[in-house]
């Protein structure tokens, strides 16, 4: 059975930090891109962060570069998103996603509330 959990969301202080993990099983992890996703009330959800397979490349949405930093761990089957530097913009619920050229599978969320 597929499954995506995400951990670490939660409330935070303007410039303060967060790292949320997302663990994997069911699927080869290490095959697969994974990324983050995030959506706030009334928005579309949008690509945060996405590292790719083999060599690791990371990818980041304008409004988080150099505050976000996405990494994974193969042998945990875990994927990391390092968010320094908070703003209440950031407020949303984060999505992992797993994928490959025919299969994507997504965890349950985790909620992020960014406010003083």
């Amino acid at each position: 059975q597929v499954q995506l959990v995400e951990s670490g969301g939660g409330l935070v202080q303007p410039g303060g930090s967060l790292r949320l993990s997302c663990a994997a099983n069911g699927f080869t992890f290490s095959r697969y891109a994974m990324s983050w996703y995030r959506q706030a009330p009334g928005k579309e959800r949008e690509l945060v962060a996405l590292i790719v397979i083999p060599y690791g490349s990371t990818n980041y949405a304008d409004s988080v570069k150099g505050r976000f930093t996405i990494s994974r761990d193969n042998a945990k089957n875990t994927v990391y998103l390092q968010m320094n530097s908070l703003k209440p913009e950031d407020t949303a619920v984060y999505y992992c996603k797993g994928q490959t050229g025919v299969a994507a599978y997504w965890g349950q969320g985790t909620q992020v509330t960014v406010s003083s």
